[in-house]
């Protein structure tokens, strides 16, 4: 059973979100919209509009068309600086690994 585009679209959001390490607050402050809206429409309650899409889109780099092909494409397309630190594990220290640690 395949997602509906809608569903498709709310789970891209929520993958674009956690690659990229936002909140709903970030991201609709981008928007220039409330968190509350953004909440809405991640929970079904509101759609995400065709502007909604491409202004995310545009937000993180990417094409919306990678956004409305859902979450694996959309955090495929995501731009490496875009993308939040590739690892946020206790006890990895990264410069000292960097430059050769101890």
């Amino acid at each position: 059973m395949s997602m509906s585009l809608e569903e498709r679209v709310r789970s891209a959001m929520a993958a674009l979100l956690h690659a990229a390490g936002e909140s709903q607050t970030e991201l609709a402050a981008a928007l220039g919209v409330s968190q509350a809206q953004v909440s809405r429409r991640q929970s079904g309650a509101a759609a995400w509009s065709l502007t909604d899409c491409e202004a995310v889109a545009a937000h993180y780099g990417i094409d919306v068309l990678e956004l409305l092909a859902g979450p694996t494409r959309a955090t495929e397309a995501l731009p490496a600086k875009r993308r939040r630190a590739p690892s946020r594990q206790a006890g990895t220290p990264r410069p000292a690994a960097v430059e050769g640690g101890v």
